[in-house]
């Protein structure tokens, strides 16, 4: 299993449709493997903000997202909501985050983040200029 190479921090996903539905916020830390080959995923977020019932569905897509590349993820941010956060909203999340670790990481290529519309990290390839145009068009 591969690993990440680079540390890829403040990846935010704030997955939600429009006015109902899955609503699932959450902020990690992604950061090369330490010295075994398999992911290390550890919540510093209180119950509170995150229920614990929640984070099965995180790992769970977060291990989808990263595909296979092994990395230490740490959650260090998340947000529910009473009537619309679901198991199905928070897998989502996480596999969106996994996404933007491997392309902010350089093992995905730029375009990618172009299917990650609900996630931001710094350094994220720009979508469109400052005329709200798609580069190249």
């Amino acid at each position: 299993m591969a690993g990440l190479p680079v540390p890829v921090r403040g990846v935010r996903v704030a997955f939600q449709y429009i006015c109902c539905g899955p609503f699932a916020r959450l902020t990690a830390d992604f950061e090369p493997p330490g010295d075994g080959d398999e992911p290390d995923i550890v919540n510093t977020v209180p119950d509170e903000l995150l229920p614990a019932e929640y984070l099965p569905a995180i790992r769970a897509g977060l291990l989808e997202g990263l595909d296979g590349v092994a990395a230490r993820v740490r959650i260090t941010d998340g947000r529910h909501h009473e009537v619309d956060s679901s198991e199905y909203g928070f897998k989502m999340a996480g596999r969106m985050a996994g996404r933007a670790a491997l392309v902010g990481a350089g093992l995905l290529p730029p375009e990618e983040a172009e299917q990650l519309p609900k996630v931001t990290w710094p350094g994220k390839p720009a979508l469109t200029d400052d005329r709200g145009r798609r580069p190249g068009t």
